[in-house]
């Protein structure tokens, strides 16, 4: 299919890597960047969410309209056979109108939460314009009966996946792995809740070791600096960080209603690491805790399990071993996953086909 692709662009971000996805599943792909659009500066950043981008959506939609168009006449293509918005908060319910006018079948597919309530207004004209899309995809339960009562039709339920080629396990020499060896890592920005939890494993002795943005807002940033190793990591570094650690936790987004994240697929995937993570309906639908992955629902607990797996090394790889089989055979790879959307048959484990009923 020749599709037009509406989403980030940038090398390292999810959106980018289901792009590829799609290439890899023989489909032609044109991609556009609707950010692209819109300066970069933190103000304006704040600005735009707390304005729902209403100031810079009907530039955007311009821009776009003239973007496509040109884009068409230079690769002679008549039209798409599907356009994929992947989130794009930016657009303006009329260039969605657009979309429709033109007969071209439209996927929304929602990484993150629109319909909660964490990123204010952020998500407003995309709610409006849930109605004119033939498909909403989301990963979240809680998101298929919002997206219903916003008029969406066809509704698909996904689990978050990892990219095959993006989180292949890296050969590592042995200054690599010098370099990324950590005893219990965690990958992930600063949250109010994070802060406390971090203070209180490092009073319980757990050695670790964080990467990520915003730390030193943290309250308890004089306890944690001496853990954190750097801002965030992408690509080729998050892959090694993994590899070389012992042990990755796996938190969740209390703002973003998570039951499980990215790290759930990717880290099994990417192997080195056991993942900790924790406790939830859907962590337990997806691994065996004990076998798979070590499950926790406080930082006592948190500690206890790993503390246990950093003594008892052969348990550890055979728990590194059984995840990377479990998420393998769960089918969580982005190809598998788009695949799936794109053609539903109703066979994979984790996605799940919501029509609307009349």
């Amino acid at each position: 299919m020749k599709i037009l692709y509406l989403g980030d662009d940038y090398p390292q971000s999810t959106s980018a890597q289901r792009a590829e996805a799609l290439r890899r599943l023989g489909h032609e792909i044109m991609m556009l960047n609707p950010r692209s659009f819109i300066p970069r500066h933190r103000v304006i950043s704040g600005l735009n969410v707390r304005t729902g981008f209403r100031l810079f959506a009907p530039w955007v939609g311009q821009r776009l309209r003239s973007g496509i168009a040109g884009r068409l006449r230079a690769q002679s293509w008549a039209g798409f056979d599907l356009v994929w918005i992947d989130g794009c908060p930016e657009l303006p319910v009329a260039f969605h109108r657009w979309l429709k006018s033109r007969c071209w079948p439209v996927i929304c597919y929602h990484i993150d939460d629109p319909f909660g309530s964490r990123d204010r207004r952020k998500w407003d004209l995309l709610k409006q314009a849930v109605y004119l899309h033939d498909l909403t995809v989301v990963v979240r339960e809680e998101n298929v009966g919002e997206a219903w009562r916003l008029g969406a039709g066809q509704v698909h339920r996904v689990y978050r996946s990892y990219d095959p080629v993006a989180h292949a396990p890296l050969r590592l020499t042995e200054d690599e792995l010098r370099g990324w060896t950590s005893e219990v890592l965690f990958v992930g920005t600063w949250m109010p809740e994070r802060g406390p939890f971090m203070a209180r494993l490092l009073d319980l002795g757990l050695p670790l070791a964080i990467w990520g943005d915003l730390w030193t807002k943290a309250a308890e940033w004089p306890k944690i600096r001496a853990c954190w190793r750097g801002p965030a990591i992408y690509g080729a570094d998050y892959v090694k960080a993994i590899q070389g650690a012992k042990l990755a936790l796996g938190l969740l987004s209390k703002g973003n209603r998570d039951l499980h994240t990215q790290r759930s697929a990717e880290v099994p995937y990417i192997g080195g690491a056991a993942f900790v993570a924790e406790r939830t309906v859907e962590h337990e639908q997806m691994y065996r805790d004990g076998v798979e992955v070590a499950l926790w629902s406080s930082p006592e607990e948190c500690a206890g399990r790993c503390l246990g797996l950093l003594r008892d090394e052969p348990r550890r790889l055979q728990m590194v071993a059984a995840a990377r089989e479990r998420v393998l055979a769960l089918r969580l790879s982005n190809d598998a996953i788009l695949r799936a959307i794109l053609a539903p048959d109703g066979s994979h484990p984790l996605v799940s086909i919501h029509p609307r009923l009349p």
